[in-house]
């Protein structure tokens, strides 16, 4: 970079840090005999080119970031700084750049992100774990259970961070397919200039395929990263349980599972932990450590630990069906579904969201998800739910069909190899005979909503079950809600978090937008406890919680 900015005029003289004196001076001197020109960098114009070429640059700068970061005013400021600069001269741009800098600092989204850059520092923060004098032990080997897509990406990011991985699967056909995604892997992330070849080839070097749990009595920690099934999850902890070390940490990758539900048939509920990453695993920041009422500090300080070396964002929740960040947002996947059955487009409130700043619309995400695994994760909200869970019929209706999303190619949008989804209108008979089954349009017409509105109902119901999060003490603090929501969920950064962008459209506004969709359209809306207290009292959402939370995580260790 150094050689670069001396090539474009930006460094006069390159030297290290030994030499930077003896440099320096003899730089100036040649100056002051006049060998060399004084030249100030800010009055230089030999590098700019001519002024329509420059002009042509800035505008073509100027729609690309309007296409990447639409809701981003930062960049469009420096451009704006540039111009001036080229116009009028290099003082002239200075001062440009102050002024717009002033109000930038002044702007909701300098707040929104000054607030999430220090919300996701205090992540690591854990009442009555991080304060309490507790060293972590060293976690050298992991075992990891399954090799498909969380599986593999997990090994991945474990090995790039010099952690020795054993990749278990069913059979020789599946631990080969696994060991070649791994591999897969991390060679995309070479030709993207992520990862170099010798890193690479270190970090290959560090997995080994299994068939059977005999290298399992030396593991350190094991992840479980198998399909979502309760009996076949129990059975694994329980054959763990007997193979294991006893300070070896059991965790589950799983996304929704009750974790007492899963240990239950265990003895060794003090070390079970759930370990949920998001897909795809060795790119996605986002680790969120749930524990149990009966989770060992010990083992919660260790995972915290192996997810800093891991480079990931951990956010310590307490044990619930979805946890903190997929109950927060199971209505950010269901409110969808009402809607189509409504009458709106399906397409419309993809295109709505995604014009909020999310980078996939929530039916889209269903289709790289998978209708399977939406299928599994929707009953354990019926469950845990049953009066705010929508039961719709559709996805049934697409797995019939023959479409589970991306993994086949066909869903809501059709996925070709090489290209960006495309909306199937083929999708969209199934979507009329979902509509006939449920019969749900008011009249039978379908309703009539702004794009805006349609963003508040999808978004509002994830604000209020975030509420219900906070009230029963899931997260530390409302903070951890917005780093987990930008980094797992992907709502946009610029917004500053779920929680915070609540308490800037105001807590009155949404719950009198909740009281009115319930009286319409059922208890899906009806706004929780939380919420309504703080909208009549006028108190933000994220305010008075983490002395609560406090009490809360004593009792449950």
């Amino acid at each position: 970079m150094s050689e670069e900015g001396k090539l474009l005029g930006l460094i006069d003289e390159i030297a290290t840090s030994e030499e930077l004196v003896r440099v320096s001076r003899l730089h100036a001197l040649e100056i002051s005999d006049g060998r060399k020109p004084w030249v100030r960098s800010l009055h230089r114009t030999d590098k700019i080119g001519s002024l329509s070429e420059a002009q042509q640059l800035l505008r073509t700068a100027r729609e690309q970031a309007k296409r990447t970061a639409p809701n981003m005013p930062q960049h469009l400021a420096c451009l704006d700084a540039v111009e001036e600069g080229l116009l009028l001269g290099g003082y002239k741009g200075l001062l440009k750049e102050a002024a717009v800098s002033k109000e930038l600092v002044q702007s909701n989204t300098t707040k929104a992100l000054t607030h999430l850059f220090f919300a996701q520092r205090a992540t690591a923060k854990v009442p009555n774990i991080t304060d309490v004098g507790l060293k972590p032990n060293h976690v050298k080997k992991v075992g990891i259970i399954g090799g498909g897509i969380m599986g593999s990406g997990i090994a991945t990011s474990l090995m790039l961070s010099n952690i020795t991985v054993f990749l278990k699967e069913i059979n020789s056909e599946y631990l080969l397919k696994g060991m070649k995604t791994v591999e897969a892997n991390i060679q995309s992330l070479v030709a993207r200039g992520k990862v170099t070849q010798d890193k690479a080839r270190k970090a290959l070097s560090m997995l080994e395929g299994v068939s059977d749990y005999s290298e399992f009595k030396e593991m350190d920690m094991v992840i479980e990263a198998v399909i979502e099934d309760i009996p076949l999850k129990q059975e694994i902890f329980s054959e763990l349980e007997k193979v294991c070390s006893s300070c070896c940490i059991l965790a589950t990758n799983t996304s929704s599972i009750d974790l007492s539900v899963i240990g239950e048939k265990t003895k060794s509920q003090d070390r079970i932990i759930g370990a949920h990453f998001f897909s795809p695993a060795h790119i996605m920041p986002l680790l969120e450590i749930i524990r149990t009422e009966k989770t060992s500090p010990q083992v919660i300080l260790d995972l915290l630990t192996v997810g800093k070396i891991m480079k990931k964002v951990p956010i310590v929740v307490l044990n619930c069906t979805g946890f903190a960040v997929n109950r927060s947002f199971f209505p950010y996947m269901q409110i969808p579904h009402l809607l189509v059955h409504l009458g709106v487009d399906l397409f419309r409130i993809d295109r709505a969201i995604r014009n909020f700043g999310f980078p996939l619309g929530p039916f889209q995400l269903q289709d790289l998800g998978g209708f399977r695994l939406g299928k599994a994760s929707g009953k354990e909200y019926e469950i845990a739910f049953p009066d705010r869970t929508f039961r719709s019929p559709l996805t049934e209706l697409l797995l019939k069909n023959g479409r589970n999303g991306k993994s086949n190619g066909k869903g809501f949008y059709v996925h070709e190899k090489g290209s960006k989804p495309k909306p199937d209108p083929s999708v969209l008979p199934i979507v009329d005979e979902s509509r006939k089954l449920m019969n749900i349009m008011p009249g039978g017409k379908p309703i009539s909503v702004t794009d805006e509105e349609i963003t508040e109902m999808v978004l509002f119901p994830t604000i209020n079950e975030a509420c219900r999060v906070l009230d029963e003490g899931v997260v530390a603090r409302a903070s951890d809600l917005d780093v987990a929501s930008v980094l797992g969920m992907s709502f946009p950064s610029y917004c500053g978090g779920i929680m915070f962008w609540a308490d800037t459209v105001g807590s009155k506004h949404i719950y009198l937008s909740l009281k009115k969709w319930s009286e319409m359209y059922g208890s899906y809306f009806k706004p929780s406890r939380y919420l309504e207290e703080r909208a009549m009292k006028g108190i933000p959402l994220s305010v008075a919680v983490a002395a609560k939370l406090s009490l809360k995580s004593n009792s449950k260790l």
